[in-house]
Formats: C-alpha cells, structure tokens, sequence
C-alpha cells in the first residue's frame, strides 16, 4: 500500500466537506468494488453492506462467527473493511454502506455542517479507554504532551485520535499549530515511526502496541474522558436503511449485543475469535482487549449512554459537545445543534430489540 506524502498540514487548512468529498470517487468505488453491492440501496434487495475496522471489538466477533448471516439467512451480507472514520463517511456519502462502525468525533462531523450526512446511532459497540493513545518516540526526548511544541505528530485526520489529540493539546496550553500536524493512516504511521519521520502519534490499536515498544505514552483517550472528552466507536445506519429494512436493523443490533455479552462472559473465547480475525497471537488479543471499555447491552440503553425510544441518554450531550469542539478548532464550519444530534439517535426498540 503507498503511503500518504510527509507533507506538513495545520488543521487549520482542514475543511470537512473538502476532506469527505475529495476522495470520494476513489473511495466509493473501492467500496463498490469490494461489495459487489453498489447499488443495494436503491434496489430493495436483501443486501447489507456493513463497514467495520481491524480493531478489538464485538464487531470482530459478529463478523467472524457469522452471527448476522446466521440471524439474517436471507439477507446478502458483505463486510467492507475500513482505515479510518473519514473515509467511512466517504462512503457513506457515496451510497456504498449500509451500517458501519463509525467513530464519535467523525459522525459529530458528518451531522455538522449545511448538508448533514443521512445517517443515525443504532448502537455503540465501544468506548476508547487505552486502545487510543498519544505516544512519542523515545528518540524525542518528549515526555509530556507540552513538549511536542515544535514536533511533527502524526494521527488520522477526521478520526477519534485526531479529536483527542486537539483536546490534548488544548488542554495542555498549545494549540494545533504549534505542533506539525501530518494525516496518516495507522499503518503508514507505523512506517513513518521506524523511519523516525514523526516525533509522536495519536493512533489505536494495534499500531499503537508497536508504538509503545519504542515509546513514551503521553496520554490516552481513557484520561482524557475523564477531562470531560469521552469518544466512542459508534454503529450507524442510513436513514435509507431505516426507511428500507429496520427489521435487519434490529437482527444486526441483536447481535451486536450478543457479542458484547460474550466478551463479557468469556474473554479468552472472545480473544481467541479476535486473534484469528486479525492474525495475532491470543495473547496480544488478549491484552488489547483489556484496554477497550465494553458495555453491556443494559448500559448501552441507558441514560448514561445511548437512551431508549423517547428518551435520548447523555450520548446526544456528548456528541453536541464534540460538534461544538470541532467547530471552535475549525475542523468543521458549523457545528450540528443539540436537535439535529438528538434526531440523529435511532433508538426505535430499544431496549426491548437487544434481547
């Protein structure tokens, strides 16, 4: 895969609609290509497109135990693998899925804006605790985030990571453009680390337990939550989806709770499952599980997280804030309102539908 150019960009000279719909082309047929699927939104087949990351999580679990076609028997299901939350939206923007895993920060950007991505929350498979993480080579001599002033840090643009790195820096008294801010993707960062291209990274697992062999943790995702910046692995849905088939909706949030019960009530099974599907040792499956903060399938409905049908929880709270975050730092235009995050909660059935 070639990697992306070290060329040197601030956020400032981010904008979303510009990031989403520049490489839209490429990506949208990537994705078609992948499915063989494009056009299942518009013609009422029986047809799931699901967008999913190599990253510990149930999702790894429904894909690879074949939960959902188990669910689903008549349903064609195909899984589309993704780097990053921005090129997701791409996606999505394109028509080419269905359902997909879809971080916090990126869907706060996808409903921000004139012309607001159609899609809804049906479920959250995860929570970022140490699996996100800003880490800088050792070789830096940096060992606090107010030392990366001056320094090249490297994160996914548009991603989770990306959002926790700004709130990093802010909080730490420095602002995006002191530091030399590059868009990379996990693998590429990976690449650009061994090479001593970059000073430090925001990135997840896995590449983030290579980081560490040769880093110095700063900060992670699971500390700055408790600063008041919580970001979470979302599952989203096409407002198309909904109109079309919510019965696979709800077979797919189903198993999704099924998952998050196993990893629960068998943490070596579900390690196992999650070793085979990214080709790591169970031991290594084992410890990057640990560092995610999975709910159970009550919690998911609760008030302190995603609500029940009339009664959206505080998840709405946090995704305005994050929209609201991204718009001061200028990553986005215009933030999405309390109600346009709040419309954007699908939570028909819940919690009855979780089994």
């Amino acid at each position: 895969m070639n990697r992306p150019s070290l060329a040197v960009t601030t956020t400032s000279t981010i904008r979303r609609r510009g990031l989403l719909l520049g490489g839209l082309a490429s990506t949208a047929l990537l994705a078609a290509g992948c499915s063989d699927s494009a056009g299942a939104s518009g013609s009422g087949s029986k047809e799931l497109r699901i967008g999913y990351f190599a990253f510990p999580s149930g999702d790894l679990l429904v894909k690879n135990r074949g939960l959902l076609q188990k669910a689903l028997p008549d349903h064609k299901i195909t899984w589309i693998k993704f780097d990053s939350g921005a090129s997701v939206n791409q996606a999505f923007i394109g028509k080419s899925l269905d359902i997909a895993a879809l971080g916090s920060s990126p869907l706060a950007r996808g409903l921000s804006g004139s012309s607001p991505i159609p899609y809804k929350v049906a479920f959250i498979l995860d929570v970022a605790g140490e699996n996100e993480a800003l880490i800088a080579h050792k070789d830096s001599g940096v060992t606090e985030v107010a030392g990366l002033k001056g320094k090249v840090v490297a994160t996914p643009f548009a991603s989770t990571a990306h959002f926790s790195l700004l709130a990093a820096l802010e909080t730490a008294g420095l602002k995006a453009t002191d530091v030399k801010l590059i868009d990379l993707q996990p693998q590429a960062i990976l690449g650009a680390w061994q090479r001593k291209d970059i000073d430090a990274a925001y990135v997840w697992l896995p590449t983030l337990d290579e980081l560490r062999k040769t880093g110095t943790q700063l900060t992670s995702s699971a500390r700055i939550a408790t600063a008041g910046k919580p970001t979470l692995d979302l599952g989203v849905v096409t407002d198309a989806l909904i109109a079309r088939d919510p019965a696979a909706i709800d077979a797919w949030r189903k198993v999704q709770a099924e998952a998050l019960r196993s990893i629960k009530a068998d943490p070596a099974a579900a390690a196992r499952t999650v070793a085979a599907e990214l080709g790591i040792p169970e031991a290594d499956a084992v410890a990057q599980l640990k560092q995610g903060v999975f709910l159970t399938p009550e919690e998911v409905s609760s008030p302190e997280w995603l609500g029940v049908e009339g009664q959206p929880g505080k998840l709405a709270t946090y995704l305005t804030s994050a929209a609201q975050f991204l718009a001061a730092q200028k990553q986005v235009p215009s933030a999405a309102t309390a109600d346009t995050i709040t419309k954007a909660l699908y939570l028909k059935g819940l919690p009855d539908v979780l089994g």
